[in-house]
């Protein structure tokens, strides 16, 4: 189906998609849908089947688990241009995770027929989901690097500087740097108690380096927070 200029333009932002041979791009897009999910909304949920790949152009998606005592962990807000499903695709397993919107959601989705079709006729595309496969592996060890390595506060001021880079997908630099992320849910993400989070941004606050709101955390200073890393 045709993509229109607003979604198209989201998803090149993103270095996997601008990146990718001109000949694929056409052909992911072809077989694409927009879907929209309202706030709590599904995408999908750990073990389901596969259900093909998303790429993310508006709005937020939480990956998350829950343990059989309904014990939430978060892993990650994904955001445009990031593209998510992409381990069921390799090993053909069940979902890992949960991806639930976060306050309204809008992908591009690409049905799991129509990418074993692409690759059944276009071998060579599997280096492309591969790279996108390598890259989420690099952010997984590098986290639980941080982990078990990095105090509280530099693992969290880290966490900030990934989430404002988008991950390392996002092509360019949004001019106002706003985070739809609470604390309770950055502590969550990085194993640090919400009284101990509240403590550390607050800090950050007052050094200028960010800005807390309900639901929000703004980055002033990027440059200042990388600088806490190095």
């Amino acid at each position: 189906m045709p993509v229109d200029s607003a979604l198209l333009e989201a998803l090149e932002r993103g270095s996997w998609f601008s990146s990718l041979p001109g000949e694929m791009k056409a052909a992911l897009l072809s077989e694409s849908r927009v879907m929209r999910l309202a706030n709590g909304e599904t995408l999908f949920r750990r073990n389901d089947d596969r259900s093909g790949l998303y790429g993310i152009v508006d709005g937020m998606a939480r990956i998350s688990g829950l343990n059989k005592q309904g014990k939430e962990a978060i892993l990650t807000f994904a955001q445009a241009p990031d593209w998510i499903g992409e381990i069921a695709l390799f090993d053909g397993e069940h979902r890992t995770h949960d991806a639930v919107s976060e306050g309204g959601l809008t992908v591009l989705h690409i049905p799991q027929s129509s990418l074993d079709a692409l690759l059944e006729a276009h071998p060579q595309f599997w280096r492309q989901f591969g790279l996108l496969l390598a890259h989420k592996l690099r952010l997984a060890f590098a986290a639980i690097e941080d982990l078990s390595l990095l105090p509280a506060p530099l693992r969290l001021a880290r966490r900030l500087v990934i989430i404002a880079q988008g991950y390392g997908e996002q092509s360019d630099m949004p001019a106002k740097l706003l985070l739809s992320v609470s604390q309770e849910q950055l502590g969550q993400m990085l194993s640090i108690s919400r009284q101990t989070t509240n403590q550390i941004l607050r800090e950050l606050a007052k050094k200028g380096l960010i800005k807390v709101a309900y639901g929000e955390i703004e980055i002033i200073d990027l440059e200042g927070l990388k600088a806490m890393l190095s």
